[in-house]
């Protein structure tokens, strides 16, 4: 039976009006709930409007994706199964959508953004992730268990009311007109925009403040988005502006300071012999403790929190860096820093894209050609963030994780406490030495992370309940300091170099476009003849590798941009490369250049104290040798310009 155009419009297409307008009630009744949780972040009303029109934009765009299948069911599909299967598309979509936004917030306190590709990274390792849940999310948990039990059988309900009975038909012709005028409103809604690229989050970014744009998002947008952004994530000339390849290699080459006649490649732009400071060393083994989640603030002797007697106490006997940054925010960034000496980019670590699985140059590669045995102690699976494939492709040994601890004391969501860990790394040592092989080290602990498990008669807890982070960073802490004092009693201690650094801050958040002091870290330089000092310089986690080399005595040829600290003036002017999500900082003396995607470089002068940035101002020196940078390492990982060795040309 045929029926009139309006009035099929109004019956037949029932569920999509449904689920558009409750899908723009919900997503703007969360972002208001989250615009009055964090009001002190914005700048005044027009920053709130600012947020709600983007935010409403935003929403309407995810919401015309999600209804362009379903309007295709309504009219393409048999009469009998056509309300069907668009009931059950548009149930789903309501339920992704109010299951993200339930989220939201727990993920906010964690990270201070919206849910991202984080959240999809994540997604691989589900016991830790549970376990991280259970420990320290349980509200959170409930309320996402709650949307997903009963958002969908609400929305199925609904839909299915107004969903169009048998008596609404149409004629194919008819449909057809319906489908040629709704489709391509659909489609536009969907771009957003008439420009010629459709829309995305840069077109509604208006702060400094990352979690101010990121609210102009709905987070089921973020993350899909960030899942698109991942197909191409390799490459960072798609976010930053170009350069000529020759141009980005020799401003890489230029700030790495090194002699024209050091450079031996010229189809290894970076490739250089690196002559240490130490002639005579003293030192040969190499121990590496990677301290999860510890930043500078937390620190009594980096005038932070005083959470860290044992830290203090060591920062009194070796080289303290004062002023070191981190390159980034997530563990995998930290181990790509101080064991690979890459680049920070836009792109996942990589400890976890395919192309550096094997032959990608890391410290243990260099020393195992030099007979050393080189290995990664872990508390938990050494599958997490595919560390253990990464460090067995290139040049690690063994992974010594969770499955090699024969009763340890303490077993938590994230594997075991640090006290076991450490005490079975002492353990690993004392062996080593006693075979007369040197060794190198990479110690990574996990006890300073959500839910902050650890064992709870080890400490006195400085608050409650007990599992909290500052009670966990004691722990560590703690921890820490019972190694040092088997190490110091040890064989090894008079013969090994032990860099003691956190991989990153455990929360990085803030109104800047790039938070500096979030980036700020530990690093500690201990060992038998290591002078004792404090060193104000700002350095870059970059820097660690060389130093190491250099302090060890090796001389060696290898493609790692960071600067040799030994051979450092005092009068220094320090450099620092920040990535934060798609934003890197490239800070140089009193100066930070700011690259942000599908944006011209940015310079502000940069003061330390307070860590704020000024007025923008023009520096095209600095802008294009912090653009070369950021373009660097995903040119080099895509070329395979960073391996472990190389043949000789000039």
């Amino acid at each position: 039976m045929s029926i009139a155009l309006p009035r099929l419009l109004e019956r037949m297409l029932r569920p999509l009006w449904l689920f558009l307008f409750a899908g723009l009630l919900l997503t703007t009744t969360s972002r208001a709930g989250l615009l009055l949780w964090q009001i002190d972040r914005f700048g005044g009303v027009a920053d709130v409007l600012k947020v709600l029109g983007f935010g409403l934009r935003i929403d309407f765009v995810m919401l015309c994706y999600w209804m362009i299948p379903a309007l295709l069911m309504l009219l393409i599909l048999p009469l009998r199964f056509r309300s069907v299967c668009a009931a059950v598309w548009l149930a789903l979509g309501f339920t992704l959508l109010a299951f993200m936004e339930a989220i939201t917030p727990g993920f906010i306190a964690q990270y201070d953004l919206r849910p991202n590709r984080l959240f999809v990274e994540y997604l691989q390792y589900p016991q830790e992730v549970f376990g991280m849940l259970l420990g320290g999310f349980i509200l959170e948990t409930l309320c996402g268990l709650a949307v997903l039990l009963l958002v969908p059988w609400l929305a199925w309900r609904a839909i299915r009311r107004v969903a169009p009975t048998s008596d609404v038909a149409a004629t194919g012709w008819l449909r057809l007109l319906v489908l040629l005028l709704l489709l391509p409103v659909l489609v536009l809604g969907a771009r957003g925009t008439l420009r010629h690229r459709p829309i995305n989050p840069g077109f509604t970014a208006f702060s400094s403040d990352p979690l101010v744009n990121d609210l102009t998002l709905n987070s089921l947008y973020s993350v899909a988005y960030a899942v698109r952004a991942m197909r191409n994530e390799v490459d960072a000339s798609g976010l930053y502006p170009p350069l000529p390849d020759a141009v980005v290699f020799a401003e890489v080459r230029r700030a790495m300071g090194v002699a024209d006649a050091q450079f031996l490649s010229t189809d290894y732009p970076t490739w250089h012999l690196q002559k240490p400071s130490v002639t005579a060393p003293r030192l040969r083994n190499l121990v590496i403790v990677l301290e999860e989640s510890l930043g500078a603030q937390y620190l009594g002797t980096l005038g932070g929190d005083d959470l860290t007697p044992a830290f203090d106490a060591l920062a009194e006997q070796g080289w303290l860096l004062e002023e070191l940054y981190a390159t980034g925010t997530r563990s995998v960034r930290g181990i790509e820093a101080v064991v690979t000496g890459f680049v920070p980019t836009p792109a996942r670590s990589v400890v976890k894209l395919p192309r550096s699985q094997q032959g990608f140059f890391t410290l243990a590669s260099l020393l195992r050609e030099r007979g050393y045995d080189t290995s990664f102690i872990y508390g938990g699976e050494g599958h997490f963030d595919n560390m253990a494939s990464f460090f067995l492709g290139n040049g690690f040994e063994r992974v010594v994780d969770r499955r090699h601890y024969e009763n340890p004391e303490f077993m938590g969501s994230w594997g075991v406490s640090d006290g076991d860990l450490l005490r079975k790394a002492h353990e690993e040592f004392s062996r080593l030495h006693a075979t007369g092989v040197p060794f190198f080290s990479l110690v990574f602990s996990s006890s300073n992370h959500t839910p902050y498990d650890y064992p709870l008669n080890a400490i006195t807890p400085v608050e409650q309940p007990p599992n909290t982070k500052r009670n966990a960073i004691r722990y560590a802490d703690h921890a820490l300091g019972e190694f040092f004092a088997l190490a110091r009693s040890s064989d090894y201690w008079d013969d090994t170099l032990f860099l003691v650094v956190a991989d990153h801050d455990d929360r990085v958040f803030g109104r800047q476009l790039v938070p500096v002091e979030h980036f700020r870290i530990p690093g500690l330089l201990i060992g038998n003849g290591i002078p004792v000092q404090r060193d104000a310089r700002v350095l870059s986690q970059l820097d660690l590798p060389p130093t190491l080399l250099s302090l060890l005595g090796i001389e060696a040829e290898h493609p790692m941009v960071g600067r040799d600290m030994t051979q450092l003036p005092p009068a220094y002017e320090g450099r620092a490369i920040m990535q934060y999500g798609a934003n890197q900082a490239y800070w140089r003396g009193d100066q930070v250049v700011v690259l942000q995607p599908g944006k011209a470089p940015q310079t502000f002068r940069f003061q330390r104290e307070g860590f704020t940035f000024g007025q923008p101002i023009a520096n095209p020196e600095l802008e294009r040798e912090a653009l070369a940078h950021a373009l660097w390492g995903s040119l080099a990982y895509r070329r395979g310009l960073y391996p472990p060795t190389v043949e000789r040309s000039r």
